[in-house]
């Protein structure tokens, strides 16, 4: 494995641009090489990047910002719409929660993969030194209190 370290101080060696893309599709925001799932499961995360060993179960409640990602969306970006637009067409009140109900509980399923990646796209968007790759050659009690 290689050292993670950085020639200057405050350089970056990951870009916000790399960690947008390897959100998208659904890669270790670090190396970009280690997927997030273990092969032959849609739910079983596994607990580090097996290119360069970043952790992605830090703490309980580290997927917490993917669970709101994941039923804002669902919430506010396909089932409000349908009911508020249905009740405009004049479906019917059954209709409407019916689907209603079938959208609110196959979409998160659906989701689920894109909103773990898409929460660690979201983290590391904002807070990109705390990626062990964007570490600079600062000692071990100034870096990210999750590392």
């Amino acid at each position: 494995m290689e050292k993670i370290s950085n020639t200057k101080a405050g350089s970056r060696r990951v870009t916000r641009g790399q960690i947008v893309a390897r959100g998208v599709a659904q890669r270790c925001p670090n190396c970009g090489e280690g997927t997030f799932f273990k092969r032959g499961s849609y739910f079983e995360i596994k607990d580090a990047c097996p290119q360069c060993g970043m952790r992605w179960d830090k703490d309980e409640a580290a997927f917490l910002g993917s669970v709101t990602l994941n039923y804002g969306f669902t919430v506010f970006a396909l089932v409000l719409p349908w009911i508020v637009g249905s009740s405009l067409a004049g479906v019917s009140l059954a209709w409407t929660i019916a689907v209603a109900g079938v959208i609110g509980l196959t979409v998160p399923f659906l989701l689920y993969r894109p909103s773990k990646s898409g929460w660690f796209m979201c983290y590391y968007l904002v807070l990109p030194n705390h990626l062990p790759a964007n570490w600079d050659a600062r000692p071990a009690e100034d870096r990210p209190p999750d590392e």
